[in-house]
């Protein structure tokens, strides 16, 4: 069974952003952001939640084991 991912933002070949239009983030939309970078290797990703009146406080930052490697 094969699986088509979309990802919806590459910055900088670095940061993988997941932006979402729903009443409340889940943890399968952290998942889903999670898998990109995994699967990318890229260290940072950024989870944005447009269904809200305030769009900073929507924004959830993550990192992963890649973050560690990359330069000062």
């Amino acid at each position: 069974m094969a699986t088509t991912l979309k990802l919806d933002l590459l910055v900088n070949d670095l940061v993988v952003v997941e932006l979402k239009t729903v009443e409340e983030l889940k943890p399968v939309h952290q998942a889903q952001l999670l898998t990109y970078m995994k699967l990318l290797q890229k260290p940072q990703g950024l989870l944005i939640n447009f269904f809200t009146d305030n769009i900073i406080k929507s924004m959830k930052p993550f990192v992963n084991e890649y973050f560690t490697s990359l330069p000062d």
